[in-house]
């Protein structure tokens, strides 16, 4: 027994410190963050899996020094501890009743780079697809690629033994991983590698006396194929394997040791790539036909049966990528990696006319990149597509990720179909690494009754069962955690999950280090994050959730998991976490927050929580995760219902009062538009205001039109002269009181293309400000009353023009679901357009005026959200202009939020995540575009050169032109 074990052995025979104490010890010894509240515990409870766990304290490492100090504080106390990386674990690795060491927040640097050799050293917390972008320029990539890719770091990868599609070509993280820096929980620390090389001498000869007694059962037990995640990497110590220490470890969950540093060999990034799509009857017929095109040696080779595709069209996700399928009820997804395009076609076009002999196959073979991107992402967006199938019932993991010899797979898939009609089970669909013979599927486990968890479990051990006699792995991808550990005895027999046993022993001889995986797991129908006794508390909300069968509670547990929100380039979704890097700031760490307040277990206030308030204070609510989430989850939504309650009949913050009420200050200010901006604006009098109104004194505050547009607007032509018929243009508060001009712009357009534009005949609003600071209730009267002035238009389906995204956006989503079942709401909903959608869907023959040069374009959070941008995009386009619309994430403004005390900072690294950087590299003559008013008030006030512009402004101004320029 080491020294670290005696102290850790003599720590187990005390009483137990409270854990007041460990908090107290662990903030002298760590230079990171120690949090031991209810919502850093609330945020960690679970994973991606069906388990939850309150963690004991939460910490948060700088360095790999830190973390080794942390876990001499844990050892000092007697406390589990478990790793975590992306967080986004299946099978329940990543929850435990343990101090939690978080990876991710600090420890990801690059601390060795040998691009001539292929390697490189990092540290456990970098995510994958932000150590691939430092990799870039030297075109090499880390071969192993999950769909969790965004978001899932080294660490948790080597924890997983991750493979992703690229496992075809590349292996799993076992095949990638050189060399280790771990540390045991006795606090030795080291270097290891292959032939034992690093290791203590007691680890040494324990590991050989232990493969001496074991390696008959090892070679006889471990199946060979090219996807066995479950288990150790026991066969990783046998000679022929070269005794490799590094490799035993990776896939150990945390379980053996905390992984500090990882030496990784790298791959060259393909120079060009061919995809190939082939069309079956149906995904058995897939299945058998993967032997035949795996002889051409694919670079990737994944299946998806016709269930997906129907869901993922259902929802609207990679509806271009769905298009472009061949005939078919399953699909292969067969890429060809070339030195040269032509390489790559020539390979393809080998398979193609090898496979597609066979009656009843179809082939379609895609080589242009943003093609190829589009089908791949519809691949990916698997889990998301089939947590909540329209009309089904929500589906779990517990069987998702098992694998079989390929050879095989064709006929292990019908006997599985076969076992889940016997247990009245549909899949929601298969799909996968049909070339590894891994098989992806959720499936809808009744997790909340006694009867529905032991047909669960009785599935589960007979699909165990069954996967062994097909020579296969419980888990082919997922690792085991607390899902399958339970069933190891299956696949392995005794005498092998013994060996485990002795293994754990080796490393962790007091079961301290993420215990209750793997070896003497926790059953795998215990810690159920449902279960029966799941009865959240089901509070009456203003939103009704039609989409989450009406409930709250519901949309609080929609989350999956998968951390999608938690990557750090493209998309929308989430601006606060790319900014902080704090999993309370992703929609994932929120959504956990919400749910466990339903619960009540750690967070016992309710809708008084100040621990939810404070993570949903830095939401933007961008809305991003409303189009970005794999599952729809509408954090600005959740947001808004919470604070409409945590603040009833309480005083509210000052900013709710100042920006959430600008509608009505507008309205007051419009006839003294000087004055107001005078007094503003004075330098001394500007923050004295600023700060009694809850806004940043850094923050210039918009200046009030001389006149609004109601007051000058004088109509179009009549009626007769309108081909088109008639259209409401809205004029929203921003564009009305601020810039008026827009919608003065936007009627010369609209008049231009043969519309007859009318407004409202009496001030109106959305409510929008009221509704992103929780003022719901102010917010359903506002939109009554707009029903009721909008009355007639919506009568005669008169377009509702509106140039405001986040207005427009409130219409389409906000007001149907705070007035659900009110048909005028459903009407204005159906009713309302952006300028983009009403031309292209009204006035088609309408061609749009010449715009020379190139627009930059910075599309508005709840445009991507909720109206998304193709239409803007072609409309834009069809000037003539050199278009970029970018992916560059939110403005950071995001309405109220940038204004507010205390949001600063974060808003402007928002911004500067991408947004900002983009608009510096554009060429000087370039135009940038922005409809959004908080994208265009953000740009102006961090780039005062810069002059953003409306979209109807630069049509507007083309169509002067051009008509001035007419004979």
């Amino acid at each position: 027994m080491t020294a670290g074990s005696d102290r850790q052995h003599r720590a187990r025979q005390r009483t137990r410190l409270p854990l007041e104490a460990v908090e107290a010890d662990l903030r002298r010894a760590v230079a990171g963050e120690v949090r031991f509240d209810p919502g850093s515990r609330a945020a960690y409870s679970t994973d991606a899996s069906n388990y939850r766990a309150l963690p004991l304290g939460v910490v948060v490492p700088r360095t790999p020094e830190d973390a080794e100090a942390a876990l001499a504080v844990c050892r000092e106390h007697d406390m589990p501890v478990l790793s975590r990386g992306g967080g986004t674990s299946l099978a329940g690795q990543c929850c435990n009743a343990a101090v939690v060491l978080d990876w991710s927040k600090y420890c990801h640097r690059v601390t060795e780079l040998d691009a001539e050799a292929r390697t490189v050293v990092a540290e456990p917390g970098i995510a994958l697809d932000a150590l691939n972008t430092e990799l870039g320029p030297y075109d090499l990539m880390v071969g192993p690629k999950p769909a969790t890719h965004v978001s899932c770091t080294i660490g948790g990868m080597i924890g997983n033994n991750s493979c992703g599609s690229t496992a075809q070509a590349y292996g799993k993280m076992a095949d990638s991983v050189r060399r280790l820096e771990v540390l045991t929980y006795d606090g030795t620390r080291m270097w290891v590698g292959p032939g034992m090389a690093g290791l203590t001498d007691p680890l040494r000869t324990g590991l050989r006396d232990l493969t001496e007694r074991h390696a008959g059962d090892i070679r006889r037990a471990y199946p060979r194929i090219p996807r066995r995640v479950s288990g150790y990497n026991l066969d990783a110590l046998l000679p022929e394997h070269g005794s490799d220490a590094a490799t035993l470890l990776v896939g150990s969950e945390s379980t053996l040791v905390t992984v500090l540093r990882a030496e990784l060999d790298l791959v060259p990034v393909p120079a060009a790539t061919a995809l190939v799509v082939l069309g079956f009857p149906d995904v058995f017929a897939a299945a058998d036909a993967v032997p035949e095109v795996l002889e051409h040696h694919p670079a990737a080779l994944e299946g998806l049966d016709e269930r997906l595709v129907r869901l993922e069209h259902s929802r609207h996700l990679a509806e271009q990528a769905i298009r472009r399928l061949p005939d078919g009820h399953a699909w292969l997804m067969v890429q060809f990696d070339g030195d040269s395009p032509d390489e790559a076609d020539r390979a393809a076009h080998r398979m193609i006319r090898a496979v597609t002999h066979h009656a009843g196959v179809s082939a379609t073979l895609v080589d242009e990149p943003e093609r190829e991107a589009e089908l791949w992402a519809a691949r990916e967006a698997g889990l998301g597509a089939t947590a909540y199938p329209p009309g089904g019932r929500e589906t779990h993991e517990g069987w998702e990720d098992a694998a079989v010899p390929p050879e095989r797979l064709g006929d292990y898939l019908r006997d599985f179909e076969r076992l889940l009609k016997v247990f009245d089970y549909e899949s929601s669909s298969l799909y996968g690494h049909f070339g590894q013979g891994c098989v992806h599927t959720r499936i809808p486990f009744d997790l909340r009754t006694a009867d529905g968890i032991t047909r669960y479990r009785e599935f589960v051990t007979r699909s165990a069962h069954l996967v062994t006699d097909y020579g296969g792995s419980l888990s082919g991808e997922h690792g085991d955690g607390q899902s399958r550990a339970e069933l190891l005895r299956i696949m392995f027999g005794d005498t092998v999950v013994e060996a485990f046993g002795e293994l754990k022993h080796l490393f962790d001889p007091y079961n301290r280090m993420n215990p209750g995986k793997i070896v003497q797991p926790r059953p795998l129908d215990g810690d159920l994050r449902q279960g029966v006794n799941y009865r959240p508390w089901e509070p009456a909300t203003h939103f009704a959730f039609p989409d989450d069968g009406f409930r709250f509670s519901h949309a609080a547990n929609r989350c999956v998991g998968v951390g999608k929100c938690r990557g750090e380039s493209g998309g929308v979704m989430c601006p606060s976490y790319r900014a902080t890097r704090e999993e309370q700031h992703s929609t994932r760490g929120r959504a956990r927050l919400l749910f466990e307040m339903l619960e009540g277990d750690v967070i016992t206030e309710g809708w008084r929580s100040t621990e939810v308030r404070d993570a949903l204070d830095l939401c933007l609510a961008c809305k991003g995760c409303r189009s970005d989430c794999p599952v729809d989850v509408d954090m600005a939504t959740y947001k808004a219902e919470f604070l409409s309650h945590h603040y009833h009949l309480r005083p509210r913050p000052m900013a709710h009062y100042s920006m959430g009420w600008i509608p009505l200050w507008a309205r007051l200010a419009a006839p003294a538009a000087p004055v107001v901006n005078a007094l503003t604006h004075a330098p001394g009098l500007r923050r004295v205001i600023a700060r009694v109104g809850g806004v940043d004194p850094r923050r210039q505050l918009p200046r009030f039109a001389r006149t609004r547009f109601t007051e000058t607007f004088t109509g179009s032509d009549g009626l007769a002269a309108a081909p088109h018929g008639r259209v409401l243009l809205w004029p929203d508060t921003f564009t009305n009181n601020f810039e008026p001009g827009i919608a003065q712009a936007a009627a010369e357009v609209l008049a231009a293309a043969g519309f007859h534009v009318e407004i409202p005949d009496r001030t109106v609003c959305c409510g929008l400000t009221w509704i992103s600071t929780g003022q719901l209730p102010t917010a359903r009267r506002i939109l009554r009353r707009t029903l009721r002035i909008l009355e007639p238009a919506l009568r005669e389906s008169v377009p509702v023009v509106v140039l405001e995204p986040s207005c427009a956006a409130v219409f389409r989503s906000d007001l149907p679901e705070l007035l659900h079942g009110d048909e005028d709401a459903h009407r204005l909903a159906g009713q309302t357009r952006t300028l983009a959608e009403l031309l292209a869907e009204r006035a088609p023959d309408w061609s749009p005026p010449r715009i020379s040069g190139s627009a930059v374009v910075q599309p508005h959070c709840h445009h991507h959200a909720i109206l998304h941008f193709d239409r803007d995009r072609e409309l834009l386009t069809a000037t003539g202009a050199e278009v970029d619309v970018l992916d560059a994430g939110c403005c950071g403004l995001a309405g109220n939020f940038g204004f507010e005390r205390g949001h600063y900072e974060v808003s402007v690294a928002c911004a500067e995540d991408a947004l900002l950087p983009a608009l510096r590299a554009r060429s000087a003559d370039s135009l940038v575009v922005a409809d959004g008013f908080s994208c265009r008030t953000q740009i102006r006030d961090l780039l005062p050169d810069v002059r953003p512009r409306h979209a109807a402004e630069l049509l507007a101004a083309a169509i002067r032109v051009s008509e001035r320029a007419a004979p």
